[in-house]
C-alpha cells in the first residue's frame, strides 16, 4: 500500500502549488525477470551441452565389411596429434604412452574379458600402431580389436 507522506506547503511548492506529494515504498522484489533470465539461460546450456559432449577426433580407416559393437567395450583412441605429443585416450582422458599399459591394467582388474578396442587414426603410421599394440600386450590385454568405419560413413 502507497504510504503519504504529509509535507508542509511552502513557497516553492512547484509551479502547481501542489503540496502533498505521495511516495510509494517496494516492499516486494519482481522475480518475473529473473525467472525470464534463468529460463533463457537454461535453454542456452541445454542446447549447447550435446555439442561438449563430443570425444576425440579420430578419423576410423574404412573397411568393405564391418560389424557393429555389441556391447560397452573399452576404447582406447589414437589421434593424429599423437605424434606430436604421444597421447592416448581412455575415454576422454589423455595419458602419455608410457602410462597406457598401468591404466589399463587398473581398469581390467575385475573384468574377465581382457579385450581393448584401437581406434587409430588412418593417417598414423603401422609403428605408431605397433607401439600402441606393445602397451596394451604388456597390460595384459589378450584381444585387441581394430573398428573401421564403412565406406559410406564419414
Amino acid at each position: 500500500m502507497p504510504k503519504v507522506i504529509a509535507s508542509t506547503p511552502s513557497a516553492g511548492a512547484g509551479r502547481m502549488g501542489r503540496g502533498h506529494r505521495a511516495s510509494t515504498t517496494l516492499a516486494e522484489i519482481n522475480i518475473i525477470p529473473l525467472v525470464d533470465v534463468m529460463l533463457v539461460l537454461l535453454i542456452i546450456f541445454m542446447v549447447t551441452a550435446p555439442m561438449l559432449q563430443r570425444g576425440v577426433e579420430v578419423k576410423l580407416p574404412v573397411a568393405t565389411r564391418s560389424q557393429e559393437i555389441a556391447s560397452e567395450r573399452l576404447f582406447v583412441d589414437v589421434p593424429l596429434s599423437y605424434k606430436k605429443d604421444g597421447r592416448v585416450f581412455i575415454k576422454k582422458e589423455g595419458i602419455r604412452l608410457e602410462f597406457l599399459g598401468e591404466r589399463i591394467r587398473q581398469m581390467q582388474q575385475t573384468s574377465t574379458d581382457k579385450q581393448v578396442f584401437l581406434r587409430m587414426d588412418r593417417d598414423l603410421t603401422i609403428q605408431d600402431q605397433i607401439d600402441v599394440f606393445g602397451r596394451l600386450k604388456e597390460a595384459g590385454v589378450q584381444t585387441v580389436g581394430i573398428p573401421t568405419s564403412l565406406p559410406g560413413d564419414r
